[in-house]
């Protein structure tokens, strides 16, 4: 049996140094591990409980590490990532165990002296767990340790949201995520779906908001789930179905989804318009459209059609095409770090202006794919206001023939309805961090 621990900090290595995504290459090694399911969790959580904590982790590995990070491998460095993580965050691997495994996994993967100087750095922790690694009366200096993030990130979100909304964002973005499905109705009754899941083991429950959705709180592999390979459920985030139930979606209508890989929200409107009318998916890399395919062909979707195209560059075919537009753009993702915590670590300041010019471009053409008295949908999975509320405010003074329709989804504490009438999901251990907004094309 493969050595767990050399699968985590092997995949801390494609993740952090070769900008691996930490979903694609989790669920690819553990597909192919022949580890069992406890093992494979225990990964799964020191994996990404590692890269959740990193800045802090680091923030402790620096006190002992005399000679700075530079001047020891990187597979040292990720064997003591993940050793600090067990013995500061966790309670189910003892500490000499912790200890133990570690100098085993520098000895037969580097060297005699890399072992003992793991072993000096791990024992020295032991001794010292009483000593504050953060000694400053800084607020921002704290939160970067508290909350394990970049100074540079915790600034703008203070900034942005002010010290007590932006504190709930910090830790919103640590909570371990819920999974949940979003129940297919073409298909099946959320009751049906509630009752198979539970009669199969799963520990599940009603979703937060969405009458559609079910979390699981205890469960086994999904795709395994006789209800997935049927068709009855899908993995989606609350956040993103608000993004479907925001478009007021009757049966018979032509929409477009103009950036729709993995294609969540287009078989989400196709379930809510009962499978009548038209959806035109796109998205700019053709494989990816291959798994929108796949997905409507599991859920029984027959009026969604993928083709490839940049939704930056204007397409005269579309011009005053859709009843309903989408444009679920790319963005920073700063709302779902829940979900992909290198985020935290892979992201600049500088990339946002980037990022901005490439969301309004999108926000431009779509414009003109709207028919008059139809509506367009902007949604990101970030919580930069920049990206959000600053691009309404440029996309309002610009097409003078859109208004907000405001969106309500009730009350609830994680939802923040914007003056200018879009909404902001502050995450929390159901939902992502997510942004909204419904136009209306007046003229």
């Amino acid at each position: 049996m493969e050595n767990s621990r050399k699968i985590i900090v092997d995949l801390l290595e494609q993740v952090l140094n070769e900008g691996a995504y930490s979903n694609i290459v989790l669920g690819s090694k553990l597909n192919k591990t022949d580890l069992n399911d406890k093992d494979k969790s225990l990964v799964t959580e020191i994996f990404y409980g590692t890269l959740k904590y990193r800045y802090s982790i680091d923030k402790i590995l620096n006190y002992y590490l005399r000679k700075g990070f530079d001047q020891v491998e990187p597979l040292v460095i990720n064997i003591l990532r993940i050793s600090i993580y067990q013995i500061k965050y966790l309670d189910k691997v003892p500490e000499f165990a912790v200890v133990n495994e570690a100098v085993e996994l520098a000895k037969n993967n580097v060297s005699i002296g890399a072992s003992k100087l793991i072993n000096g750095v791990l024992r020295n922790y032991l001794r010292g767990k009483d000593i504050n690694y953060c000694i400053t009366n800084n607020k921002i200096e704290t939160l970067c340790y508290k909350y394990s993030f970049s100074k540079w990130m915790v600034k703008l979100f203070i900034r942005q949201y002010g010290e007590e909304v932006g504190e709930r964002i910090l830790s919103g973005l640590n909570e371990v995520p819920n999974i949940t499905f979003r129940v297919n109705a073409l298909k099946v009754t959320n009751e049906m779906a509630l009752k198979e899941l539970i009669a199969l083991g799963y520990n599940a429950s009603k979703g937060y908001i969405c009458s559609e959705a079910i979390t699981i709180l205890k469960g086994k592999n999904i795709e395994k789930n006789p209800l997935f390979v049927e068709g009855k459920i899908t993995v989606q985030d609350e956040s993103a179905m608000l993004v479907a139930k925001a478009m007021d979606l009757t049966s018979g209508l032509m929409v477009i989804d103009l950036c729709s890989a993995p294609g969540g929200k287009a078989t989400h409107i196709s379930e809510l318009m009962n499978n009548t009318g038209r959806i035109d998916a796109y998205d700019i890399h053709k494989h990816k459209l291959l798994l929108i395919k796949s997905n409507a062909k599991r859920l029984g979707i027959t009026n969604l059609y993928c083709k490839e195209l940049d939704a930056t560059i204007f397409h005269k075919d579309l011009e005053n095409m859709g009843d309903r537009v989408l444009i679920d753009v790319p963005c920073s993702g700063f709302g779902i770090i829940r979900k992909k915590p290198e985020i935290k670590w892979t992201k600049n300041k500088n990339q946002l202006k980037e990022i901005i010019e490439i969301q309004r471009s999108i926000m431009q053409n779509a414009s003109k794919y709207v028919k008059v008295g139809g509506k367009l949908l902007y949604s990101t999975c970030t919580l930069n206001k920049e990206e959000n509320v600053v691009n309404i405010r440029w996309f309002l003074d610009n097409f003078p023939e859109y208004k907000v329709e405001p969106i309500y989804f009730g009350k609830y504490e994680n939802l923040i309805y914007n003056t200018d009438g879009s909404i902001t999901i502050i995450p929390n251990q159901s939902m992502d961090g997510f942004f909204i907004t419904k136009f209306t094309k007046i003229r």
